[in-house]
Order: structure tokens, then C-alpha cells, then sequence
């Protein structure tokens, strides 16, 4: 199972403006969504062990987003 439900993306899809959404679609959305909340986060856990720290703090999320986007 994934870590993103897939009405609530499909939804967000229609909000931006897909007036139509596939299964397909989300899917891929969900695949992407996955794999790049998992490469933020070990960004961030890098960023907390470094600091000595097992805790992922908030800071070191927003650091992560700078450092990979």
C-alpha cells in the first residue's frame, strides 16, 4: 500500500484544473509523490546526524527542500 491515498490526489488533480483524471494518471502522480518524499527525507536525516541528532526536526525538512530543489 502507499503512502498517499488516491482520491484526495485525484482531487487535488481536479482543483488544479484536470477536468478528467485517469487511474494512470494519479497513479504516476502517487509513484512520483513516493519516491520524492523518500529522498527529502534522507536528505533531512542526513542533515539531523550530522547535527547529532536522531530527531528529524521541521528545520531540517525545509533545509532538505532547499538543498534538493
Amino acid at each position: 500500500m502507499g503512502a498517499f491515498a488516491w482520491s484526495p490526489l485525484r482531487a487535488l488533480m481536479k482543483k488544479a484544473g484536470a477536468e478528467i483524471v485517469s487511474r494512470t494518471a494519479v497513479d504516476k502522480l502517487m509513484d512520483f509523490l513516493e519516491e520524492y518524499a523518500k529522498d527529502l527525507t534522507n536528505c533531512a536525516l542526513d542533515i539531523a546526524k550530522h547535527s547529532g541528532r536522531k530527531k528529524v526536526t521541521s528545520q531540517d525538512m525545509t533545509i532538505a527542500i532547499d538543498l534538493v530543489i
